[in-house]
């Protein structure tokens, strides 16, 4: 090639990772050793030569990776790299590249790749690193059943079958038959108002001998549980396991948009969380229940490696928390009896968050109806202590900082923790507003939920344009800065001689906590989990759309990078941690943890001007 035609090829991959390391000479060297491919469509595939393995480099066009099953593995563009597991691992080419659109390929041969390699680390660090995601993706849809990790949209029924809710059961039997399905929505002006399924028809109209014209209305299930469409099939299936129905309807912005039913689930992968959750609810014994226990770290690998998104990560193992917690309340009121008055499990911290990762403790309290006898007193003592200590042997260590449900300072009626609250509210000291970052994040696990709504409400009545109590938490959350020095370098934790790393959880994800806290209790948003409450903020307009999502991009990516540094230890038999060292991750990966470090950076000087001008 001559120099004319060299420089539009240099130029892309100047600007391609882990090209843009090479020094000027190797890069040139480079160029004139690729050839060029195009691609059309109409041929389907790619030849791939497998007597010669080569690297091919994206340069325009579409195309996908797939199996010999014709899985779907990856899908590639501008930019993108096929070909370099056969050339890294030195076995026969096993996928095949299907053409979308058509497009030019640079081809590198195995000597100089090779050569790149030997010459370069971030080259060969780079390859190596594609080639053990490539792996990760085989597994995502070969190895790994995490069917409850794909969206509702993926299952349901699309365009439900409706019914105005004044016709009659027998013209809804027909019409059920006719489009051969076990369910109808019952609509009023264009509202769902029930639902009229097989089973309504068996048993509340036929067991009952009931006249078949009476109105649908009167046989169905008014406002029935629904979901939206882009919540997790993993959802759907606890939920409808919680409420022991068959059919769920999907609904998105007031409107039906489908049905999923236990039938669709059944046909689809199984789901491993789920089947732990039954596993968990079928117990009989605190015994049983620590044995089950022992799959949870399992679990959690199984999720970072088919790449599921952190922020899923997070509300899965919440929900395999939630469920040990309520089967040992369960277990124990068995022994106990029926519990002297309602009360209220509370969970709080990363819990009531649901974003909990490997190494949670515990954070936990009792709301009750009313105070306590003292019956009551020795009731709750006893079950308190029994449920504790039950999750600390499943692996939720008791909190360093006693905020547990057996501690009778956090035994209260609705009253005394509507009186703390405003406490801390109202006087904003140090020791408050450390609680107020604990507390203020809290969700209802068992029992009654009317307590907890209770509580709530009054609780961000009194937060909500509360000048000086946010402008105190805005304060106490700007204690702490992301690990970035001068020239966005990395400041590093150490213990002594030893370097530990950046603190991912503490000086990452607990920053963006404590900044969707503020703005959410300003607002008196009632989400306390992190991602939902940016989505409700960037809603109502409070933080700017661009904010928003950068901030969340950057809550998720380094919650992402937390996991998968967790998933790193536990295979390498290394004890779990929150700290990465940055040597252990490419270049490119620096830059983008650099880039969500400053995003928080930037969040925090936001949350400063904005409720702190006033002091």
């Amino acid at each position: 090639m001559d120099a004319s035609e060299l420089l539009p090829i240099s130029q892309f991959l100047h600007q391609l990772v882990p090209f843009n390391s090479l020094s000027d000479a190797t890069l040139e060297r480079c160029c004139r050793a690729l050839t060029v491919g195009y691609y059309s469509k109409a041929a389907k595939y790619v030849p791939l030569d497998e007597s010669h393995p080569q690297l091919y480099i994206v340069r325009s066009g579409v195309f996908e990776v797939r199996d010999q099953d014709e899985e779907l593995i990856d899908r590639l563009s501008d930019g993108d790299f096929f070909g370099f597991p056969s050339l890294l691992s030195g076995e026969k080419i096993s996928n095949r590249i299907l053409i979308l659109e058509d497009g030019l390929v640079y081809h590198l041969d195995p000597d100089t790749f090779n050569a790149l390699r030997s010459e370069s680390r971030e080259f060969d660090r780079f390859f190596n690193r594609a080639f053990a995601k490539r792996l990760r993706h085989q597994g995502r849809f070969k190895a790994i059943d995490l069917g409850s990790t794909n969206r509702v949209s993926s299952l349901m029924s699309k365009q439900p079958l409706t019914l105005d809710c004044h016709a009659t059961v027998t013209l809804a039997a027909r019409c059920m038959r006719d489009a051969r399905v076990s369910s109808v929505l019952l609509m009023d002006n264009h509202k769902m108002v029930g639902i009229l399924t097989d089973r309504d028809l068996r048993n509340r109209v036929l067991a009952e001998g009931l006249d078949a014209s009476l109105p649908a209305h009167q046989a169905m299930t008014s406002q029935p549980v629904s979901l939206h469409s882009s919540a997790l099939v993993f959802e759907a299936m606890l939920l409808m396991s919680e409420h022991n129905i068959h059919h769920l309807p999907i609904v998105d912005d007031g409107e039906p948009v489908g049905i999923i039913t236990s039938t669709d689930i059944l046909r689809s992968q199984s789901s491993q969380p789920l089947l732990l959750i039954g596993e968990i609810e079928r117990q009989n014994s605190v015994e049983s229940l620590i044995s089950v226990s022992k799959q949870i770290p399992l679990l959690l690998q199984n999720l970072i490696g088919a790449d599921a998104r952190a922020e899923e990560i997070g509300r899965i193992l919440t929900s395999v928390t939630d469920a040990l917690t309520r089967r040992l309340i369960v277990l124990n009121e068995q022994i106990l009896g029926e519990a002297p008055m309602p009360y209220c499990w509370l969970a709080f911290g990363s819990q009531g968050r649901q974003d909990q990762a490997a190494c949670s403790d515990q954070d936990n309290g009792l709301l009750l109806a009313h105070e306590m006898d003292d019956y009551a007193k020795a009731y709750f003592h006893t079950l308190t202590k029994a449920v504790c200590a039950g999750l600390d042997s499943c692996g939720y260590v008791y909190c360093p900082g006693d905020i547990m449900a057996q501690n009778p300072k956090w035994q209260m009626s609705l009253k005394q923790w509507q009186q703390k609250f405003k406490h801390w509210v109202e006087r904003p000291e140090p020791k408050a507003l450390m609680h107020a970052s604990i507390f203020f994040d809290m969700r209802c696990v068992y029992g009654a939920s009317s307590l907890f709504d209770s509580l709530q409400s009054e609780v961000l009545a009194s937060t909500k344009d509360n000048d000086i109590f946010l402008a105190g938490m805005a304060i106490n959350s700007l204690k702490v800065s992301p690990p970035l020095g001068f020239f966005r370098k990395f400041v590093l934790e150490r213990d002594g001689q030893e370097v530990k790393g950046i603190d991912l959880k503490h000086k990452g994800n607990a920053l963006i906590n404590d900044i969707a806290r503020v703005y959410a209790l300003s607002a008196g948003i009632k989400e306390v989990n992190t991602a939902k409450r940016i989505r409700a903020l960037m809603e109502k307009n409070i933080i700017h759309r661009k904010d928003a999502l950068n901030l969340a991009d950057a809550h998720e990516f380094i919650a992402h990078m937390r996991l998968s540094n967790q998933g790193y230890q536990f295979t390498h038999g290394e004890p779990l941690s929150n700290f990465l060292k940055p040597q252990q991750v490419s270049s490119l990966v620096r830059h983008q943890l650099r880039d969500a470090f400053k995003v928080v950076h930037d969040a925090q000087a936001g949350l400063k001007l904005k409720f702190t001008r006033t002091l």
